[in-house]
């Protein structure tokens, strides 16, 4: 056989060669999984896309109620990063050692807000809301208000308000914020207390009044890696999450950026 001919030979079991342990190589890496609340879902989706396409690293997208995750983290569940809707189950897991406490980041913040059918009319949200009457004999959706961050925060706002005592049997009370949204787009309750941020991720409802900010705690986002994230992905995404290019999708959607402020 030429020379020239078993020359090219090599060199192409060569190259296959390189190219099957590339790939075995690839197929081998650990995606980077993230519990994250629910109302992240679009934009931290989109965020994670942008992020595999730039790098080729996978990441794989948990939504949730950030408590139900949180507990889920507390039982050994494999995630790498964790994405709250409020400080109260970051700080839940920091107290019991499960997370890489230095890596903890405020990421975003968001705003309370009331949402009703298309047709809904515009309303100031005080203590002169006539709530109990707007929603006649329906229910007002909302997040668990034991555990769910966005239950809790309406449920503060309705307190300081004046406004629980007349509506708490009134409430429809959902396993997460976007589960709250659906029951509102469905037409299955009039009104509900979710994240500003649903309502403009949600076509079938509208916006029509604002939670002074003075009647709840601060709506914060806080990110972290979990004590068991391995590998240096994990800690690049979140980089990644406080990045100004990731900064302005989170805006895009009506967040507010935090990290680096």
């Amino acid at each position: 056989m030429p020379e020239t001919a078993i020359t090219r030979r090599a060199l192409l079991a060569a190259a296959l060669f390189v190219t099957a342990l590339a790939g075995s190589a690839f197929a081998g890496e650990k995606p980077v999984t993230v519990f994250a609340a629910a109302s992240l879902k679009e934009v931290l989706t989109k965020v994670a896309d942008d992020w595999k396409a730039e790098t080729g690293r996978q990441v794989v997208l948990t939504y949730a109620a950030s408590s139900a995750l949180a507990k889920q983290v507390e039982q050994g569940a494999p995630a790498d990063l964790f994405l709250s809707a409020d400080l109260k189950w970051m700080d839940y897991l920091d107290k019991a050692g499960l997370l890489k406490s230095e890596s903890r980041v405020n990421l975003l913040g968001n705003r309370l807000v009331l949402v009703g059918g298309p047709d809904a009319k515009d309303v100031t949200v005080g203590k002169d809301l006539d709530l109990a009457g707007m929603l006649g004999e329906g229910r007002l959706a909302v997040g668990l208000t034991a555990s769910v961050p966005a239950g809790l925060y309406a449920k503060q706002a309705l307190e300081k308000l004046g406004l629980f005592a007349s509506v708490k049997e009134k409430l429809a009370e959902a396993e997460n914020v976007r589960a709250a949204l659906t029951l509102v787009a469905r037409g299955e309750a009039p009104y509900g207390v979710v994240y500003e941020t649903d309502a403009r991720a949600e076509k079938g409802v509208r916006q029509i009044g604002i939670f002074p900010e003075d009647s709840h705690d601060p709506i914060v986002y806080p990110a972290a890696l979990t004590k068991t994230a391995d590998g240096a992905d994990a800690a690049a995404f979140l980089a990644r999450l406080g990045s100004e290019k990731a900064g302005k999708v989170f805006a895009a959607a009506g967040f507010r950026v935090l990290a680096g402020k």
